[in-house]
């Protein structure tokens, strides 16, 4: 019987360098699959190009501008676009019952800026009609999110007022006046409402 050889394990290969091209790539690949801000594709390749730097004992700070280009590559073409896709998330924010000031800090961790933001609530404002202003709509949202969360009247009747007080607290950590909580919380059950988006 010939006797086996054990052979020692091969090194693993090291990846391809990082390039405008493999970059572009992994952007048009990221942004095919998700929305995102001009922010969030940035962390996104710049958590790739780290990945990539490690494994080849290179410094990733050595890519920034290259990342930086493709970022705005993407904005030329209109990949991205962050008031466009500010509106669009804010949308969603108000049909699952957010908040102005949860609302706003959800924008801000998607790399929003404060004055895209700001100009995103006005046209939020100026498209719910002039019937309709700002504290209508944060009364809808403050309902979608107290029926969401089965709150207040949306509760079983017999332990609606044993929960009273935590569910005023529920509505202000979700950011909402304490006026307006008190109005949901103590008022009546839509029964005219459209589906809530599930996440």
């Amino acid at each position: 019987m010939i006797p086996r050889t054990v052979s020692s394990p091969r090194p693993a290969r090291p990846e391809p360098p990082v390039t405008a091209a493999w970059l572009e790539r992994v952007a048009l690949h990221y942004l095919d699959r998700y929305g995102a801000s001009s922010e969030m594709l940035r962390r996104v390749l710049t958590r790739r190009v780290e990945r990539r730097c490690r494994s080849r004992d290179e410094d990733p700070s050595a890519h920034d501008n290259v990342i930086a280009e493709t970022v705005a590559r993407a904005q030329a073409a209109g990949l991205i676009d962050d008031a466009r896709f500010a509106a669009s998330r804010l949308r969603g924010l108000r049909r699952r019952g957010t908040s102005t000031r949860q609302a706003q800090a959800r924008l801000a961790a998607k790399g929003i800026d404060a004055e895209t933001i700001a100009a995103t609530l006005a046209e939020e404002k100026e498209a719910s009609g002039a019937e309709e202003g700002e504290a209508d709509t944060e009364e809808k949202a403050a309902r979608a999110y107290a029926r969401r969360r089965r709150l207040g009247p949306y509760r079983r009747p017999d332990t609606r007022e044993a929960n009273r007080e935590r569910d005023l607290a529920a509505m202000a950590r979700a950011g909402f006046s304490y006026r307006l909580a008190k109005d949901v919380i103590g008022g009546d059950a839509e029964t005219d409402v459209t589906p809530l988006d599930e996440e």
